[in-house]
């Protein structure tokens, strides 16, 4: 039987995810006086991404003075780029400082979210059978929170451990083991060179060469540390100083694709130093240009694949049988552990929860041809829904936390314009929806990613649902505060 929540007043907002959309969100809610919400976590712990990815190696790509939020800055990061545990202390420490954890639900999955047009309310149901209700629903599931697996014949014959880079086993010994890892993203550059010293022979599955550039990384000194804790604005300084850098990358990515060339030749460099079997260097060189795809930064990963116990396997894969892998060539790649660093099922924004809006319209079937939002935020026929890091807000160049402190304050106006005017709901005009995607995807085709090779950044289709096509500064003008015109106010 369905458990009803009681008949108190509605809460003003449900947020689904504790990663680093959520908890901000949350926090800049409580600022604003919007208190009454809760956070429902499907996981035993919060932190979204930084609390899955635990696989050995786990860090980011952005540096730690600019993967923070603005308004909690740290200026104890151990690392120029912070590691997996380091990021998920930080999100825990917010939460408990901002006094968010009584307001999470953890182990709470929600499986189902519908608009009631005459209470102007969400009814969010959960895994359990229990219905809770909002007036707000704020979805900050991210884009990478869903593991993919490869579409290969026979993965569940494998004899030996399998799993996914963000489900890591590590009960599982590698000393030793053959070991097979199908992929070579962000995930596998860093785990892989973790594990090479550890296996007697690491097969690499590639599909497309990778571009990799030398990692800036280091360890900040205590002297370091120390003066950013007592001069605040060096450390904005600094930050300003990391944002700028990477803003600048947006001239190559967006505008002028011809400038990733001179960074071509230092990834070669890097290439050519640290790997010396020609034929190695030759399958581990890109065929497409550089930012088509995630650019890779690493330090260790060629110098592990120099190991002469690891192979660059780069014929398709046939099938995974009880032993090991077959290849496309008949060849029998025998195997002990099987690792996929595969990725996330990036495109399918909110999947697999169902999202019912106005008139019976599910969101996945609005979705069908590829997700797209106003701004990656809101959805005509869909009120009162708010997507963080939804359709065209990730980067190729700078940091989402930017991106999405930019989203926390659109979504307060909004959320304060209902209560505030005393509306049901606000409503995205269809046609304001349609005409920003066709300008944005008009950007979109002039970029970088847009250069003929297929990745994440695009659906089967071609369509470009994930990237933002511009610069950042320009989102956060644009997001600045909504325009009224843009939304049917309904009392």
């Amino acid at each position: 039987m369905t458990k009803k929540s009681s008949p108190a007043a509605p809460l003003d907002a449900i947020i689904i995810g504790s990663g680093f959309g959520g908890l901000g969100m949350a926090i800049q809610l409580d600022r604003a006086g919007i208190s009454h919400f809760l956070l429902l976590e499907k996981a035993a712990d919060i932190g979204g991404t930084w609390r899955d990815n635990h696989y050995p190696g786990s860090g980011c790509d952005v540096p730690s003075h600019l993967y923070s939020y603005s308004f909690e800055p740290r200026t104890t990061w151990p690392h120029k780029y912070a590691r997996q545990d380091e990021i998920h202390a930080y999100i825990r420490h917010c939460a408990d400082k901002y006094h968010l954890r009584q307001r999470v639900r953890l182990n709470c999955e929600v499986s189902e979210a519908r608009f009631d047009a005459d209470s102007g309310c969400w009814q969010v149901t959960t895994s359990s059978g229990e219905t809770l209700v909002a007036r707000n629903l704020i979805a900050a599931t991210g884009q990478l929170n869903r593991p993919l697996m490869p579409n290969i014949e026979g993965l569940g014959s494998f004899a030996g451990p399998a799993f996914h880079s963000a489900e890591w086993q590590h009960d599982v010994d590698l000393k030793g083991k053959r070991v097979a890892v199908i992929g070579t993203g962000a995930s596998a550059i860093q785990f892989v060179p973790q594990i090479v010293p550890e296996v007697a022979q690491l097969d690499l599955y590639q599909r497309n060469a990778a571009w990799v550039l030398p990692k800036d990384d280091r360890e900040y000194s205590d002297s370091r540390r120390r003066w950013l804790s007592r001069l605040p604005l060096l450390h904005q300084l600094d930050r300003l100083w990391q944002y700028l850098t990477h803003e600048v990358r947006a001239l190559a990515f967006v505008h002028f694709p011809a400038l990733v060339k001179s960074s071509e030749k230092t990834a070669l460099r890097h290439l050519q130093r640290n790997i010396s079997d020609p034929a190695k260097r030759a399958a581990l060189t890109p065929d497409y240009p550089l930012g088509c795809k995630r650019i890779l930064i690493s330090n260790n990963y060629y110098p592990a694949l120099n190991q002469p116990h690891v192979n660059v396997v780069t014929d398709g894969i046939e099938k995974v049988v009880p032993e090991g892998v077959i290849t496309q060539d008949g060849t029998l790649h025998p195997a002990d552990v099987l690792i996929y660093g595969t990725g996330f099922a990036a495109t399918e924004f909110l999947a697999p929860i169902r999202i019912t809006g106005l008139n019976g319209s599910e969101l996945n079937e609005a979705w069908r041809d590829g997700a797209d939002a106003y701004k990656g935020i809101s959805v005509a026929g869909f009120p009162n829904l708010y997507v963080l890091y939804g359709p065209n807000t990730n980067l190729g160049h700078n940091s989402i936390i930017y991106m999405l402190e930019s989203q926390f304050r659109y979504v307060i106006a909004c959320v304060k314009a209902v209560r505030d005017r005393g509306l049901r709901y606000l409503d995205l005009q269809p046609e304001v929806q349609a005409r920003y995607n066709r300008q944005l995807q008009d950007d979109a085709r002039g970029t970088i990613w847009a250069q003929g090779c297929q990745s994440w950044y695009l659906t089967a289709d071609g369509k470009q649902t994930v990237n933002w096509p511009g610069f950042t500064f320009t989102y956060r003008y644009m997001t600045r505060k909504p325009t009224w015109s843009d939304y049917v106010q309904v009392r």
